[in-house]
């Protein structure tokens, strides 16, 4: 199993499309709004690709897993954190992450933070373990109601040596 950043040598968007679609699919019904996820496709992946830093898991030729990075001011934002159904639960997700805090800490960032669906309470147990706390509670345009939290995870200040 290989963790690897994409770049321009990277084709496979139709692939990657579906892992992300197949990762999501638990949330259709369960949301609201609906995933932004379900507006991707293959060439604005390429594009996000391009905006963005993208990692994605293969395993043999499979891919399994991935996410993107987007470096703002104060932090590392962390989306589309997607790990195929399949091999859900053995610590891909976790993995990723480390790939996160590695990609904040070159980038001098002191912070990671992402953005999980209200309704998705597994997901922000899981995200809490890790050690994400809630910082915000938002609501997509249109909407009266809290649809999404804010979770930040505040990164270990890297060590000098003299």
């Amino acid at each position: 199993m290989t963790i690897l950043r994409l770049d321009q040598s990277f084709t496979r968007w139709d692939e990657l499309l579906a892992l992300i679609l197949a990762a999501f699919a638990s949330m259709d019904g369960r949301i609201d709004p609906p995933s932004s996820a379900l507006k991707l496709t293959a060439v604005s992946l390429a594009e996000k690709a391009e905006a963005e830093i993208g990692h994605v898991v293969i395993d043999g030729e499979k891919l399994i897993g991935c996410l993107f990075l987007r470096p703002e001011a104060d932090c590392l934002y962390v989306g589309k954190l997607a790990v195929l159904p399949e091999v859900q639960g053995k610590g891909l997700g976790k993995r990723l992450l480390a790939t996160a805090e590695e990609t904040a800490a070159a980038l001098g960032l002191p912070a990671l933070r992402l953005e999980t669906r209200i309704e998705l309470t597994d997901n922000h147990a899981v995200f809490a373990a890790w050690g994400f706390s809630r910082t915000a509670e938002k609501a997509h345009p249109g909407f009266a109601r809290t649809t999404f939290v804010e979770m930040r995870k505040v990164l270990a200040p890297p060590v000098r040596t003299a």
